[in-house]
């Protein structure tokens, strides 16, 4: 009887502690965020990520009255920066801010990846398209698509353009549009996309394949020449496309937010609630829009769609064209 008496005591203790700590837990959820929160970015400042994740520190700051911190750690494609989100506390405080090279290329091209892309991080906000756009140093004398295809056709691998390397999509696009023409061209990696602009803006380089975001004012000041891009786009509303060009190049850049994979529901939610409203901002839309960067107003349900099927378009070609990392 004492044996069962305890043992009910104990079951009781339990319960009390469940009941009183649940209510704690979802205070915590709805007051969230309660302290400052850390945007990681997984790359250098001045790139595109960096230039679109500032922006939604900013915006997040303004509409939740709590601090949204920009923390860059570049390294190893992105995943040093993606790897320390994936191993957080799933409490709302580490945020990624990524782009698709991470997020949808490096799971399907890296063999060793330091965490597990599905398992780990969980989709909140596909957040922006960044158009690209196909540029060359206007020294070549190239006008056309056509003009840097026939000159790797001609003179094949002489000609050389720069990526932030082989898992990032200007690298790929590159590449499809190589298996496209029958053209063929010189890679050049570099650690992030500045070096490699001052490479091309100094002529080292010959061409890019890059996101609009990052080159829209060097294109404006007649620096770089404005060959084709992959889609149509407001700002260069006379460039041709490059399906126009009869190329088929499916290569695209975008900057996304993920949280650690066992974030509360609630939580992610939330954010991606407040994400859309930003985008709805106007103030925001105009800074988005001066940074050639478009929203994409989804659910973490609808992204993690969209992301597996990008995974399985990366990873299609990447195979047939045996494309190892470097």
């Amino acid at each position: 009887m004492k044996m069962h008496s305890s043992l009910s005591r104990r079951r009781f203790a339990k319960a009390a502690l469940g009941t009183l700590a649940l209510p704690g837990a979802v205070f915590a959820q709805d007051n969230w965020p309660s302290r400052p929160v850390r945007i990681v970015v997984p790359s250098s400042p001045g790139g595109g990520t960096d230039v679109f994740g500032r922006l939604l520190a900013q915006a997040l700051t303004d509409q939740l009255k709590q601090a949204f911190v920009v923390d860059n750690k570049p390294g190893a494609s992105g995943n040093i920066g993606a790897d320390i989100v994936a191993k957080s506390e799933p409490d709302g405080y580490t945020i990624l801010v990524a782009s698709n090279s991470s997020l949808g290329i490096n799971p399907v091209l890296l063999k060793n990846m330091p965490f597990d892309a599905d398992r780990d991080l969980a989709a909140v906000s596909r957040g922006v398209m960044a158009p690209m756009v196909l540029v060359a140093a206007p020294a070549t004398g190239w006008k056309t698509v056509r003009d840097l295809v026939e000159a790797g056709k001609k003179e094949p691998e002489k000609f050389f353009y720069g990526s932030a390397g082989v898992g990032s999509p200007p690298y790929i696009g590159v590449r499809m549009m190589e298996d496209a023409s029958g053209a063929r061209f010189t890679h050049v990696p570099y650690k992030g996309v500045a070096p490699a602009y001052q490479d091309l803006l100094s002529g080292r380089l010959q061409f890019m394949y890059t996101d609009l975001a990052t080159i829209d004012q060097q294109i404006k000041a007649g620096k770089v020449i404005a060959l084709a891009v992959n889609e149509k786009t407001p700002l260069l509303p006379n460039v041709p496309t490059l399906a126009e060009a009869g190329l088929n190049v499916r290569a695209w850049t975008s900057f996304s937010v993920m949280v650690p994979r066992k974030t509360s529901p609630a939580i992610v939610g939330k954010l991606s609630a407040e994400i859309n409203k930003a985008f709805r901002n106007p103030a925001v839309q105009q800074r988005l829009m001066q940074q050639a960067l478009l929203p994409v107003h989804d659910t973490p349900e609808q992204f993690a769609a969209d992301l597996r099927k990008e995974r399985q378009h990366w990873g299609d070609f990447i195979k047939r064209k045996n494309i190892q990392p470097e």
